[in-house]
This record gives structure tokens, C-alpha cells and sequence, in this order.
């Protein structure tokens, strides 16, 4: 929801937002939830947790405008369960982009300049500025929907159109 009152910062970040959004959905909706528990190598996260994170992402900008830190050492009570379905994975994507691009639209100059820490107990893992997180939680996002589009040509599942035609998809 855009009003007068949204800063220039969330003007150029939320139509990249709902571009990314669109693009990661295209993505979820093709994932096999019966090869949720696969994973390409031991070390790689399983397809359904994957998607999970990659769902769940971008709610980390409403949590970072509510909050001045997060202790990844206190935070594991709080993750939400895996996911069984794309549809769920989608649902989620999308409740956690509506909450992202209010969060956006309602903050001040002074809400982005804001810092933010994530931590695990004393070690700093990242401290910057609210801005910076976000564009950071996109990047991260984009980063594992990359992964996931892997898993898929792994998988055999036809690979959606994102930047450009896939092989599997000449056009958009």
C-alpha cells in the first residue's frame, strides 16, 4: 500500500520486491512435494526445507523493522514447520510479501537508517542498516530460488521462466 507518505528508498525497493516475489512464486509452485525430503548431496538442505526458507525469507523484513536484533541461538523455538505442499509454500510466500511491502510502505527514513544486528549468542554475523538487511533478505532470496531451480532440473521437473527463457520454457 503506497501513500504519499512512502519514502523514496521503499519506492525503489518495492517494485523490485514484487517483481522477486512473482519470479520465487514461479518457482514454488513447480516444486513435487513427494520429493520434499530429497536432497542432491548430504551436505545440501532436503527440497522441503529449501522451499521452506525461501517462503519464509522475506518475512525477515517485517521482523527486522520490529526488532533491532535477532540471536539465531534463541530463535529455533520459533521457525515455522516445514512445508507439505507448494500450495502452502506459495501461501506463504505470499503472506510474507504482503507483510514485507507493508513493513516498506509505512517506514520512515529514519526506520531504514536504523541498525540491525543478527547475532548467534556473541558473535556478530551481520550489522547494518535496516536498508542494507533488505536488500540482503532479497539477495537471499533470489540466492535460493537459484537452488531451487537446480533441485528441479535435478528432479526433472520442467524449470519456469525467470530472467530469461529457460530451457524448458522458450517465453514467458
Amino acid at each position: 500500500m503506497e501513500t504519499a507518505l512512502t519514502t523514496p528508498l521503499a519506492l525503489a525497493l518495492l517494485p523490485e520486491l514484487n517483481h522477486e516475489l512473482a519470479l520465487t512464486r514461479r518457482v514454488l509452485e513447480r516444486l513435487p512435494a513427494e520429493h520434499f525430503g530429497w536432497q542432491p548431496h548430504p551436505r545440501s538442505m532436503t527440497l522441503g526445507h529449501l522451499a521452506s526458507h525461501t517462503a519464509d525469507l522475506l518475512g525477515g523484513i517485517k521482523t527486522t523493522f520490529e526488532t533491532t536484533e535477532l540471536d539465531l541461538a534463541n530463535s529455533a523455538d520459533h521457525a515455522p514447520a516445514p512445508a507439505t505442499a507448494a500450495e502452502e509454500l506459495v501461501q506463504r510466500l505470499e503472506a510474507n510479501g504482503a507483510a514485507a511491502r507493508e513493513t516498506l510502505s509505512q517506514a520512515d527514513a529514519e526506520d531504514f537508517e536504523a541498525t540491525w544486528t543478527l547475532r548467534f549468542g556473541e558473535q556478530i554475523i551481520l550489522r547494518e542498516s535496516r536498508a542494507d538487511i533488505v536488500r540482503h533478505l532479497i539477495n537471499h532470496t533470489i540466492h535460493h530460488r537459484g537452488q531451487l531451480s537446480v533441485y528441479l532440473r535435478l528432479l526433472e521437473v520442467p524449470v519456469p521462466y525467470i530472467y530469461g527463457p529457460s530451457a524448458d520454457e522458450a517465453t514467458a
